[in-house]
């Protein structure tokens, strides 16, 4: 396997305790797309170290890795961080139009009437709807507005996203950011 940077991988689950005695284990989704979790995908863990989930449910939050029988051979596991390269992501799971990457939206400079509001820092899920957390732009904040706020991602707040010029156009933002 060629070596990946750190950049280059995302994280996009952490495993969790045991269940049962076969092996069984929780696992939590940190990424818009859980269809990526299906009997016989590859993950790494460790950023080197790749683990085959041999079952899957999605429904209850439960894996199995592939050679893994015991509950003492699944502690191992607790805690670990699955991670993917873009490249699979991009490969692996389907877009509508309209619908993005949370890594291409990240970093997006938010702008309302030509003014930049902020950057994003991250997407999150709350829910079952993503609101963009927005580090708030220098001038914004040294005249008294907060550092950060939320705004959510969906219509009528998002009226535009351009991931390939990092901006996205919206309404209302700035009546959240004086609130916040």
């Amino acid at each position: 396997m060629s070596k990946q940077s750190n950049e280059q991988l995302l994280h996009i689950a952490t495993i969790g305790k045991t269940v049962g005695i076969k092996g069984d284990m929780k696992f939590h989704i940190k990424c818009d797309f859980p269809e990526q979790f299906k009997n016989n995908s590859t993950f790494l863990i460790n950023k080197k170290e790749k683990i085959t989930l041999a079952e899957v449910n999605n429904d209850r939050g439960i894996l199995k890795i592939e050679g893994v029988n015991s509950v003492e051979d699944a502690k191992k596991y607790t805690n670990v961080k699955l991670f993917t390269t873009y490249e699979d992501t991009k490969k692996n799971c389907h877009l509508e139009d309209g619908q993005y990457f949370w890594f291409d939206i990240i970093g997006c400079e938010v702008f309302e009437d030509g003014n930049l509001l902020g950057k994003v820092e991250e997407v999150e899920r709350i829910a079952i709807s993503d609101y963009l957390n927005i580090k708030t732009d220098n001038t914004l904040v040294e005249s008294g507005r907060a550092n950060s706020f939320l705004i959510p991602y969906h219509k009528p707040f998002i009226i535009s996203t351009d991931v390939n010029t990092k901006v996205i156009t919206v309404s209302g933002a700035m009546d959240i950011l004086e609130a916040s």
